[in-house]
């Protein structure tokens, strides 16, 4: 395992200058943001010219672990044009892996079934792996829902993002039986309630140890994403934070 930082903790910061300061703080690699309505790079820019944003990465010198891609209106047209644009600055930028969000709770199972199938190909057409994140406001907010995607759309893979599960209405969601099926972790610390997705490092209570054990199990070698998200009401300064928990998983794996 290996530790990583999203892009979404500087916000603040151009494309260049975040990806600069993480290289400056020694992570091994950065997790990319492409989101319609972010701060660094959207689908629309990759589409334009995917030639030129591959460019702009590979003169970060730093490696990218991943994207972590999100779409306007996921069934039109044109977000599928976005999206194979993505797959191939992701095979042009030598990216392995692509995260997504599910649908909506409440959406229509087998047409999501049926998108996640389409992407899914377009995907592994540039040699690149397509996860879903496990996110609250999706159909992944139920464990086995997220497995169920993962056995109806063959080659589809999770990457856990164990927060949402932490402050579920229903209590802390007990998440092992997706182990097997995780490809991606993004990771910050939090309490019981959404108000208390994002924490300080220390005053959450996500078990950074127990989970690293367990993806040792299942035999995990992929990248501990640090995404603790600098958000305009966060009640603490994130730098400091992303730090403190870059040392924390480095002492771990």
């Amino acid at each position: 395992m290996y530790i990583a930082c999203s892009t979404l903790s500087f916000r603040k910061l151009s494309l260049e200058e975040t990806l600069r300061t993480i290289r400056e703080m020694r992570f091994s690699k950065a997790d990319v943001a492409i989101h319609a309505d972010g701060p660094h790079l959207t689908p629309a820019e990759v589409a334009a010219d995917t030639a030129r944003v591959a460019q702009r990465l590979k003169t970060s010198n730093l490696a990218i672990a991943a994207f972590h891609v999100s779409v306007h209106q996921p069934d039109s047209r044109d977000s599928r044009q976005q999206f194979h644009a993505i797959c191939r600055l992701a095979r042009m930028a030598t990216v392995p892996l692509i995260t997504m969000l599910a649908a909506p709770l409440g959406s229509d199972f087998d047409q999501e079934i049926a998108r996640l199938r389409e992407w899914l190909k377009i995907a592994e057409k540039e040699g690149v792996i397509l996860t879903v994140e496990t996110h609250s406001a999706t159909i992944t907010a139920d464990p086995l829902g997220a497995i169920e995607l993962c056995r109806r759309v063959a080659g589809l893979a999770l990457t856990l993002d164990p927060s949402h599960y932490q402050i579920s209405p229903h209590g802390p969601l007990n998440y092992d039986c997706l182990l097997p099926h995780v490809r991606h972790v993004r990771l910050r610390d939090s309490g019981r309630t959404p108000d208390q997705f994002q924490v300080r490092i220390g005053q959450g209570e996500i078990e950074y140890g127990r989970l690293i054990n367990q993806l040792d199990r299942v035999r995990y070698d992929r990248a501990l994403t640090v995404d603790i998200r600098d958000v305009p009401d966060n009640p603490f300064p994130v730098e400091p934070e992303v730090r403190k928990l870059k040392y924390l998983l480095e002492s771990l794996v």
